[in-house]
């Protein structure tokens, strides 16, 4: 097994030689160096792929002479000795790109690993061979698989076996027809393989005719990110089947496929730039005055009219609010400008309500559904107005002897040092990062980890990038945390909490206003900023 770092299958090209070579030295070096020169032109990290077969045991003595099997007669026909796919070997070093081979056969995969090749391709047709999948795991190279003809519990049994061995593996997508026709692609199954097995390199080894070019770049936007095709050379003896590409043909395929690598970008939100906002800008509406407008005077939406072009530096339709107070005095279709106008802020519970957009967005990427009847707690240690600096949306899902919750964070939102007297609790990241301070011991927890919390233990928690974990503990009581910020325990659970049936369609509002009002006065006001302590992890 390999301690180092896990081979990068992504953005491999994998030239498949097969028995293109037609069991000539001199022919398969044209292949490979030709195919080198194509990768080096387009800078891709590409490797030859060579298949191994002991002819001598691999073919049934009976079929040797004469056989039915279209197969046998092209292998016996393309035969090369070790020592000539040494030399080929010898090029594809020279040429500085990597050696794969796929094995039919046991004895194979040790003339593999003796030459010192890089990968190991499993076929189609082997990957139901356990036999020499055993062989092929005790190699202890990484590892290529693909998926033709196999159901999804086959390519179950393989990832798993390869799990359990320690094997680095990716697997290719393929449809095992050569070539291809239309209606037998079925290219939505790499969005399928990806979120089936998400922590496994997808690729897309194809048999279509070379001149289709739709294909790699559909599967560019699907989400494979490793190639495979057949190669080799025409010559006037020469002439390659249907699926087998050119030098000239695999220049146009990669083309296509940075292409379309290109018009994918990356996975992140794309910023808008800065032309794409000029371009918008043209067709913004500004705000302007319907009728003279005197100074100071309140604007009402009856006193205004949106209308393009936007005026640099004035309102915009978007930013329109009833409430606006005018600085100055305006004439009919002058626009109000932002440093000439008063905008009202916005109230504290649009706070609550523009992150529960965020918080629904969190859990859909993460993949988790809820039920219809939950019930949202929104705690804000320090006032609904910092609710995305301090504080946690809280998802009950049971309280019995045993309890559940899930719990959102967003970006940058931390939830204060406490501890409970009688509640034991353990988390669960089940999607992004969540950082943890128990007492006094840090740690980043990624999806999977849990994190014990005994009673009486200080902890605190927080996520730089927003994270979903589950809380699993005993019995949930409302008098039963305690904050090392005394000016938190001073308030009511009421003052510091938000609650709502669903996500408060009709009744967030009424509810965020009474916490702040009950929150605004007397003893139990809430903390200010000072009490803030400088780090959540201190």
């Amino acid at each position: 097994m390999n301690i180092g770092p896990s081979f990068d299958f992504r953005d491999l090209f994998v030239l498949d030689l097969a028995n293109n070579h037609q069991g000539s030295v001199e022919h398969g070096t044209r292949i490979i160096r030709e195919m080198a020169a194509v990768c080096r032109k387009h800078n891709v990290r590409a490797a030859i792929k060579f298949q191994f077969r002991q002819l001598d045991t691999f073919i049934h003595p009976d079929h040797r002479a004469q056989s039915s099997n279209k197969h046998v007669h092209r292998f016996l026909s393309t035969e090369m000795k070790r020592e000539d796919f040494q030399k080929l070997y010898d090029v594809v070093r020279e040429e500085g790109l990597l050696a794969m081979c796929t094995p039919f056969d046991e004895e194979s995969v040790d003339v593999i690993t003796e030459m010192g090749f890089d990968i190991l391709k499993v076929a189609s047709c082997s990957s139901k061979d356990w036999p020499l999948l055993e062989k092929i795991a005790d190699a202890g190279l990484p590892v290529v698989f693909s998926t033709g003809g196999l159901s999804i519990h086959n390519i179950d049994d393989v990832t798993s076996f390869f799990d359990h061995r320690g094997v680095d593996y990716a697997m290719m997508y393929c449809v095992a027809i050569y070539p291809i026709p239309r209606d037998e692609f079925h290219l939505d199954q790499i969005d399928y393989m990806i979120n089936r097995y998400p922590n496994t390199t997808i690729g897309w080894s194809t048999h279509e005719v070379p001149t289709d070019l739709v294909p790699v770049g559909l599967a560019v936007a699907k989400g494979a990110r490793m190639f495979e095709r057949h190669v080799g050379v025409v010559t006037d003896e020469i002439k390659l089947n249907a699926y087998s590409s050119t030098p000239e043909e695999v220049d146009r395929w990669i083309e296509a496929w940075s292409y379309a690598k290109a018009l994918c970008g990356g996975p992140v939100p794309r910023p808008a730039s800065t032309a794409e906002k000029e371009s918008l800008d043209t067709l913004r509406r500004g705000v302007f005055a319907r009728r003279e407008i005197p100074a100071g005077a309140t604007v009402s939406r009856d006193d205004i009219f949106f209308a393009m072009p936007y005026q640099e530096g004035g309102l915009d339709s978007g930013g329109w609010k009833d409430g606006i107070v005018t600085k100055t005095a305006l004439k009919p279709n002058e626009a109000l400008m932002v440093d000439q106008t008063i905008v009202p802020g916005n109230p504290d519970w649009m706070v609550i309500k523009s992150a529960i957009h965020d918080i629904k967005a969190t859990l859909n990427e993460a993949r988790i559904v809820l039920n219809s009847d939950f019930q949202a707690e929104f705690s804000h240690h320090y006032g609904i107005a910092n609710f995305r600096e301090f504080g946690a949306t809280i998802i009950n899902c049971i309280n019995r002897d045993y309890c559940k919750k899930i719990i959102v964070m967003v970006p940058g939102q931390k939830h204060p040092p406490h501890f409970h007297k009688r509640k034991e609790e353990t988390f669960q990241v089940l999607y992004g990062t969540l950082k943890v301070n128990i007492d006094g011991h840090i740690r980043t927890m990624h999806a999977g980890e849990t994190a014990l919390v005994q009673p009486g233990v200080w902890h605190s928690f927080w996520s730089d990038d927003g994270c979903v974990f589950e809380e699993i503990s005993t019995t949930h009581y409302n008098d039963d945390s305690f904050y090392k910020d005394k000016a938190i325990n001073k308030l009511q659970r009421s003052e510091r909490k938000t609650m709502v049936n669903h996500w408060g369609r009709f009744e967030l509002i009424d509810k965020a206003i009474n916490t702040a009002q009950g929150a605004g006065g007397g003893n139990n006001a809430a903390p200010s900023a000072e009490h803030v302590m400088s780090h959540v992890a201190e």
